[in-house]
């Protein structure tokens, strides 16, 4: 064999492995599109069948006395098949129609497109062109319908809300993100969610199951009827309805007295948790986010300077002021710190030790726990505190160890971290422990460095809904239920994180010195406007400093035995607790106590919806 027989030779080996290898290339592709891929089963789907979703209705929601809050009314999305309307859709009459402009379709159907926003998008399957078209313009839209092939019609429903009261609690239902389609793959473009409240936590419960009809379509793309006479279809399960523990009329009232102010109102029911009212303000009517005008309200509320969107009563983080001392009283006591009767603290306008003073109102010193309470005595409770972290080195072993004890203490009363109420968004808040103050003094503090924290200043942050909380479990003396807004869910239990006990660590002989506190200051002390109702009400004020003017505060309950009732009011701004946090507190408790006003409550309450708080540039 010669060179050149050599040479033909390898050159037929070359060109067999090559055609051999562009074989297998194809082999392999068409085995990928017709059995790995179902591109084209798709395809030849969506020219014999038509499969139309049946969006199943949203469940309703009612107050706990039965009243509805939010139910649902027909809307109707226009759909679009690009594959069958891009050589046939008269686009100047199709924009006439919905009244539209060229610019507003030419812009809808670049987004159509655009698999960044719509993931989802096939030429050969319904997208979204257009929702929540109102009955009104549908029945004109319809007359015309049949001029524009690949142009259909999904009928849904749409949220409306019956009062424009509780925006914060009930949320809202809007189009979902891409985000969301990724995380459940129950969802596709176009559908609608819940972003908000109890919209929003009760998600799955609300929104049901879609059902399907499978239609068969002719070579035309005409419709033929149901695809075996509708064997494979599937009908859709409605949503399930949910009763809140919110009582309308008390949730109203709450809104009217917190007119023209910042701040919130928080009640609680303290044998169960249920959370009676909960007030943002300022607020918002929820029935600005219904329809294709919510984009454009939503946009305005989330530019307002004062924050409407924001839930103040699990949002805010605010110092609690002198409601926390009551706090202070339950562990200074159980821990025997000091003892109910002790008179040993002196409080000469304030608290005053090693060239620190923490200042006071004028009253009677030194005094007992009791009427330390009753008179929010500053110089009490911080005695206490020094004492408890500056003197008790054999008790705790060191000053960390009695801070953590401390910090211990607050968390098992509700404070520091979520509570775990059903509604996205809760805040913790802040308490303090040693590691803490050993980042910011480099290890070197102790009592009298922190003293603030005695008196529901300094570090101390909590929200509205921990300070409602700590008035729920001083009236049930020792033990709360997370707070939640859900009463009852159509079909299933609750869940049972909402039905357990929870014990804080302070004694129960602890929980009887505060109430006696807290009832003294109501008849005679710093809440003695509570006086005048005929139900045995508790309370504590607060009057929480600030950079501008002091926020105005109360925490009380009602009535002494066997409370129904537990509220906190936070005002910014409003001055003394009893300059507003006391009156309104009161209003709250008689609603709720009588189901309803009195004369003169009626006018106090006008009153207070009536004054405004000033607060110039300060924003929030």
């Amino acid at each position: 064999m010669n060179n050149t027989d050599v040479d033909i030779s390898y050159r037929r080996y070359v060109i067999s492995w090559v055609a051999i290898g562009i074989v297998v290339i194809y082999i392999i592709r068409l085995f990928a599109l017709q059995i790995m891929s179902d591109d084209y089963k798709k395809n030849a789907d969506s020219n014999a069948f038509l499969k139309k979703i049946e969006y199943p209705s949203r469940g309703v929601i009612y107050d706990r006395k039965g009243k509805l809050l939010v139910y649902n009314q027909p809307a109707y999305d226009i759909m679009i098949v690009i594959n069958e309307a891009k050589d046939h859709l008269d686009t100047l009459e199709f924009c006439t129609a919905l009244n539209i402009t060229r610019e507003e379709f030419d812009k809808r159907m670049a987004e159509i497109k655009d698999r960044n926003k719509n993931p989802g998008y096939s030429r050969f399957t319904q997208q979204m062109f257009m929702s929540q078209m109102s009955d009104k313009d549908y029945s004109v839209f319809q007359e015309k319908l049949f001029r524009f092939p690949g142009i259909y019609v999904q009928r849904r429903s749409i949220r409306q809300y019956q009062y424009p009261y509780a925006a914060h609690v009930l949320g809202d239902v809007a189009e979902v993100s891409p985000a969301d389609i990724e995380q459940d793959e129950y969802y596709m473009p176009g559908d609608y969610i819940g972003k908000l409240g109890v919209e929003r936590s009760y998600e799955k419960q609300l929104r049901g199951e879609k059902g399907m009809q499978i239609l068969l379509r002719d070579a035309h793309g005409r419709i033929q009827g149901r695809y075996m006479g509708g064997a494979f279809d599937t009908r859709p399960v409605p949503g399930k309805n949910l009763t809140l523990s919110l009582d309308a009329d008390l949730q109203a009232l709450g809104e009217r007295l917190m007119e023209g102010k910042i701040g919130s109102i928080v009640a609680i029911e303290p044998s169960t948790g249920e959370i009676l009212c909960m007030v943002s303000s300022p607020s918002y009517d929820p029935r600005m986010m219904v329809g294709r005008a919510r984009s454009k309200n939503h946009k305005l509320l989330s530019q307002n300077v004062w924050k409407p969107l924001l839930n103040r009563s699990i949002m805010g983080q605010y110092p609690p002021g002198s409601t926390f001392k009551t706090t202070q009283g339950l562990t200074f006591m159980s821990e025997g710190i000091i003892h109910p009767t002790q008179t040993a603290y002196p409080c000469g306008h304030g608290f005053n030790f090693k060239g620190l003073h923490v200042g006071c109102h004028g009253h009677a010193s030194p005094l007992p726990l009791v009427p330390a309470l009753s008179t929010s005595c500053n110089g009490y409770f911080c005695w206490g505190l020094y004492h408890m972290i500056n003197t008790h080195i054999s008790k705790y072993g060191s000053v960390q160890k009695a801070m953590n004890k401390w910090r211990d203490y607050m968390v098992s009363m509700g404070f520091g971290y979520r509570l775990g109420v059903d509604l996205p968004g809760e805040k913790r808040g802040l308490i303090p422990n040693a590691d803490y103050y050993d980042r910011a003094y480099k290890g070197s503090w102790n009592g009298l460095t922190i003293i603030s924290i005695a008196i529901g200043q300094g570090e101390v942050n909590a929200t509205p809904l921990q300070i409602a909380n700590l008035a729920a479990t001083i009236a049930n003396r020792g033990y709360f239920y997370t707070p939640h807004v859900v009463k009852k869910v159509e079909g299933e239990p609750l869940d049972t994180a909402f039905s357990k006990k929870r014990y804080t660590m302070a004694k129960r002989e602890a929980y009887d010195y505060v109430v006696a506190g807290m009832r003294a200051s109501a008849t005679g002390g710093t809440c003695h406007a509570l006086a005048q109702y005929d139900f045995m009400a508790c309370g504590k004020t607060g009057t929480a400093q600030n950079r501008g003017h002091d926020h105005s505060v109360f925490m009380g309950f009602a009535p002494m035995d066997n409370p129904k009732i537990a509220v906190a009011v936070y005002v910014e701004n409003g001055g003394w607790g009893a300059t507003y946090g006391v009156p309104i507190g009161g209003l709250i408790m008689e609603q709720y106590i009588h189901g309803k006003l009195s004369e003169a409550s009626e006018k106090k309450a006008t009153e207070f919806q009536n004054r405004h708080i000033s607060y110039g540039n300060t924003l929030r």
